[in-house]
């Protein structure tokens, strides 16, 4: 009896404590996906989730993970997987390893250097800081950017402002002819891979990446360590991978198994892959300025000026050689995704998957161990929730991979590997890259996770405010807080455009100019990113509200009608793209589909409530959650986009021209934008337009099964 009254009273002060809009749902019991009578269970388990999150934990992890550099396939990198492990496991939670042999380089030899007029070494890597202790650790390397090609090229040197493919194409219409010559590129305006393709394609000889000071340098403020913007040795490192599909490069659309595996795959010979073959090296501005200081050819066009107190000009004219030496050796290395799965109790095959990746370029601070912190903080929160009996029905799956920053390398494999179990089982992935770096709260998503992510950021407080996430995200004006479309660079790719899980990633963030570097280190993140580590807590909340809500609803809480909505704006920018171009789209039956598609979910959506209040069987609610489970992998097709098999999401792809940027209906776009015959237009609109009739049948079977 004690026992009763005292989770009675428990339960009475955690409603007490809800924001004023989930007490409202408590009372009326309005809660997407849930019986009237669920609803206030569900929201009291919310909030002790919420309540177990702390800043104590949360700065723990975050300390413990960046205390030794910890590039994939080092020794750093094993004693990273062994502490996840190590904490997953007291949490209570079933631990599983991945292991891949993917063929990867190592940091090897750079150097650039001036030859003429004079002989001078350039810096690349950053200075040791009295301010920051971290900054002296002997396991730090130079910058380099994986898969460069390993050589050395001497020549004159030709800006090419971002080395975007427009850049390249300008500086041909400007008559300077590249070929044989060494580029110099600013980060920014693209993936740095393409700034490597788009220069070896021109002829270039080599190619220099470096940070200007006028995107995140002094002109943006004061520099590491007195403030947080790049200083003159900061140096961005990077992969340079630009092949059309993702994961280890041997290996495309088979996962690499370890070598001693009976079922590892044959390798391709890395000879017959189109690996850049230049030398690329990535050096900062104050090694920069020694090349732009000497440079003496026309001056650049309108908008190349960067931030060096010098004309920037277009080249350097003859009397001055720069040198670019790059040996990058390349092995079999082993790599491992770890991940710590909380089994439900009624549907333990059905997955919620949250995931960071954990490897580093350096420490990692910010990027991307915030996010592993904050996903190890709220594993231990889950483990507290189940020991007091709030077991979620449906697993919910934290992942860990492993080189995803040479291209995105463990997920990859991992989704190739397990890619049926996916698509038969897969409810969600939140991916929490680089996710805790300040006060701002930022979402990019498919459609059908996009009020979900919304309504849970009302349950949770913001460590600023005295409001909720959601008040401080919404701007005045808005009806609702915008939320983005996923692009390119980082470990959704896999999972949401190779197998169709419907993802998303989420953030709690700020400015990082020192991205990449040596820099990124637990004493940058204590001194400008959130010296009281709160926002890792915070953004654990959000996670695991949504988790917890997918994982517990009678029936999935997708945004149904979202998917028309989204859909019908995407059609309005490529008609309007067409226009620009001069190009007709034939779209009369396409939208005929897409209004299918919305009095579809619009008969769902209105009769959801009364439908989950008259107790349908559990037999029934089963069929009915396969089939939203199914729903984003209407848009997948087998063979692929036009510059991409590996991506096969008909609904949303990486720009394959800047490689960060989405690119919506890409099929479409691409044919489009590549000037394609109006031939290979149709058959993409029409790839597309069958693509939304499964849907539409999809959402017509749910609603037939409801009725």
């Amino acid at each position: 009896m004690i026992n009763y009254i005292l989770t009675l009273l428990t339960s009475s002060l955690i409603l007490t404590l809800l924001p004023a809009a989930l007490q409202a749902q408590a009372q009326n019991g309005s809660l997407e996906g849930f019986r009237t009578d669920r609803a206030e269970w569900q929201l009291e388990a919310e909030q002790m989730l919420i309540r177990k999150n702390t800043p104590e934990k949360y700065r723990e992890h975050l300390y413990r993970l960046t205390q030794r550099p910890h590039i994939a396939g080092t020794a750093g990198s094993r004693d990273v997987i062994e502490y996840m492990s190590r904490v997953m496991e007291e949490a209570g939670l079933k631990v599983d390893h991945y292991d891949y042999d993917a063929w990867m380089p190592k940091p090897g030899n750079v150097s650039v250097s001036i030859v003429r007029p004079i002989r001078m070494p350039l810096n690349n890597q950053e200075y040791i800081l009295d301010e920051d202790p971290y900054t002296d650790h002997p396991e730090l390397v130079h910058g380099w950017n994986a898969y460069s090609g390993s050589g050395e090229a001497s020549g004159e040197i030709v800006y090419a402002n971002f080395g975007t493919r427009e850049d390249f194409m300008r500086l041909k219409e400007l008559g300077i002819d590249v070929t044989g010559k060494i580029v110099i590129a600013r980060y920014g305006g693209n993936f740095r891979g393409y700034k490597a393709k788009f220069a070896e394609e021109a002829g270039a000889a080599g190619l220099i990446i470096y940070t200007d000071p006028e995107n995140g340098g002094y002109m943006s403020g004061l520099t590491y360590p007195e403030g947080r913007h790049s200083s003159e040795s900061t140096i961005q490192r990077g992969s340079l991978l630009t092949l059309d599909y993702y994961g280890d490069p041997l290996t495309p659309f088979e996962p690499a198994l370890p070598l001693d595996n009976d079922d590892t795959p044959q390798r391709l010979d890395s000879q017959d892959v189109a690996f850049h073959t230049i030398p690329v090296a990535p050096i900062g501005y104050g090694a920069a300025k020694e090349i732009f200081s000497r440079m003496e050819g026309p001056a650049v066009p309108s908008g190349w000026q960067g931030g060096l107190p010098y004309t920037y000009r277009l080249t350097g004219g003859p009397e001055l050689t720069v040198n670019v030496s790059v040996d990058q050796p390349k092995e079999y290395t082993r790599i491992t995704n770890v991940t710590g799965t909380v089994t439900g109790s009624e549907y333990p095959d059905q997955w919620i998957i949250l995931g960071s990746h954990h490897d580093a370029w350096g420490f990692g601070a910010t990027d991307p161990n915030s996010g592993t912190a904050m996903l190890l903080t709220l594993a231990e929160s889950l483990g507290e929730l189940v020991n007091n009996g709030y077991r979620p029905k449906r697993s919910i799956m934290i992942a860990h991979w492993d080189a995803e920053e040479f291209m995105l390398i463990g997920s990859s494999e991992w989704v190739e590997e397990l890619k049926q179990e996916l698509h038969e089982n897969a409810i969600l992935y939140l991916n929490a890259d680089m996710s805790v770096t300040g006060p701002n709260f930022r979402a990019s998503s498919s459609p059908s996770l996009k009020k979900a992510i919304m309504e849970a950021s009302k349950a949770v407080p913001h460590p600023d405010t005295d409001s909720t996430v959601y008040e401080s995200w919404i701007r005045p004006q808005q009806d609702e807080p915008g939320i983005g479309n996923l692009g390119g660079g980082s470990d959704h790719v896999g999972l949401y455009m190779h197998a169709g899980v419907p993802s998303a990633g989420l953030s709690i963030s700020g400015n990082v100019p020192i991205y990449h570097s040596n820099y990124d280190s637990f004493h940058f993140y204590e001194s400008f990113i959130d010296s009281t580590f709160q926002y890792g807590p915070t953004l654990a909340g959000v996670y695991g509200v949504t988790a917890l809500r997918f994982a517990n609803a009678g029936i999935l809480p997708y945004d149904l009608n979202r998917y028309a909505s989204d859909m019908s704006g995407h059609v309005e920018s490529i008609l309007n793209r067409a226009e620009e171009l001069d190009r007709a789209v034939e779209t009369a039956e396409l939208r005929d589909e897409l209004s299918r598609v919305e009095a579809a979910a619009r008969e769902i959506e209105n009769g959801m409530k009364v439908f989950l209040d008259s107790g349908p069987g559990k037999e029934l609610l089963e069929q009915i959650n396969r089939e939203m489970i199914s729903l984003e992998r209407s848009f997948l097709e087998e063979e692929g986009l036009p510059f991409s098999r590996w991506q096969q999401s008909l609904y949303s792809s990486t720009d394959p021209w800047s490689g960060y940027a989405s690119w919506m209906l890409p099929g479409i776009r691409y044919t489009l934008e590549d000037s394609r015959s109006d031939e290979e237009l149709n058959r993409e609109v029409d790839r597309f337009r069958n693509a939304v009739s499964r849907l539409a049948e999809k959402l017509e079977t749910i609603a037939d099964m409801m009725n």
